[in-house]
């Protein structure tokens, strides 16, 4: 199989694995606990899939002190923050709706790279970002789309996830994983993930037991393993096919997170909802630089 072909069937398995996220991370956050709590047993979970992993395949948990800098980076920018937005938003806003604004990574992404140097700058582009901008409008428009209005506020808040994983993403791209293979770099950031949150989670009173043993306990154990194993695959392909590339996952986790809502949740949508999804996936699309993507592809 060619290079293409792989890069091309990762980002599918990527989005419609991520996609289911965000139902189950919906499931997992109905108890009512803590966004910092619940970040710590992903991190735990996460760390013990991927260090399985990472002994299955003979690799050692290296880590030199640059490495070490960049994990912590990674660990905050890319796991820490975009995760506490996301579990504080879902318990407000269906999981549907956070799978459409999750599209926004791409629009987030451009600029980022080209203030880096990586992109250039186009009308065409631009034209993109005013559709992902009427996208979201769409969605917070009073009475729109939302089953309250009231929860518009959160539209906002929740669109900080995309941004920060568009921050993570132009920064493998630019710099690299200093030595790090990505599942090392996704284990040391929820290892240091879990262990920056946990403090402030007992500290809060968000810290919580996994007993008894119900659905969202269960949600959770499965989300944060496989959102463990995506991760890493996401930071390979940043890597390999770049951020502008690898950021075109949205395309596929937006329809297969509006699908495992509906179907998981029961979740139903307006018509402003699934126009709003097109705009935003017009933007998407009209972002990304053509010449830049086809290289990309072939790396």
């Amino acid at each position: 199989m060619s290079q293409r072909l792989i890069y091309i069937a990762v980002l599918l398995a990527l989005g419609i694995g991520w996609g289911s996220t965000q139902a189950l991370g919906k499931i997992a956050a109905s108890t009512g606990n803590g966004p910092l709590g619940l970040i710590v047993w992903q991190g735990v979970i996460g760390v013990a899939v991927l260090g399985a992993l990472t002994l299955a395949r003979g690799r050692r948990l290296r880590l030199t002190r640059v490495g070490l800098r960049f994990a912590v980076i990674i660990a905050i920018v890319g796991t820490v923050l975009p995760t506490y937005t996301f579990y504080t938003s879902v318990v407000h806003l269906p999981a549907g709706i956070m799978s459409v604004l999750i599209s926004a990574v791409p629009l987030f992404s451009f600029p980022m790279a080209m203030v880096l140097g990586m992109d250039r700058f186009s009308s065409r582009r631009l034209f993109g970002l005013i559709c992902g901008l009427t996208g979201v409008a769409l969605i917070a428009l009073p009475g729109a789309s939302l089953p309250d209005p009231a929860l518009a506020i959160w539209v906002p808040f929740a669109l900080l996830g995309p941004l920060f994983y568009a921050a993570e993403g132009n920064i493998v791209a630019r710099w690299g994983t200093f030595g790090l293979d990505p599942v090392q770099v996704m284990f040391w950031a929820s290892l240091i993930a879990a262990i920056i949150t946990l403090p402030v989670a007992v500290l809060t009173g968000q810290m919580f037991s996994l007993a008894p043993f119900g659905q969202p306990e269960a949600a959770l154990v499965f989300n944060s393993g496989l959102h463990a194993l995506l991760y890493a695959s996401y930071v390979w392909l940043n890597g390999k096919a770049g951020a502008v590339f690898a950021s075109q996952v949205a395309y596929f986790v937006t329809g297969s997170g509006v699908f495992w809502a509906m179907l998981l949740l029961g979740e139903r949508f307006s018509t402003l909802v699934w126009v709003a999804l097109v705009v935003m996936l017009a933007g998407v699309a009209l972002v990304q630089p053509r010449e830049r993507k086809a290289k990309l592809v072939e790396v």
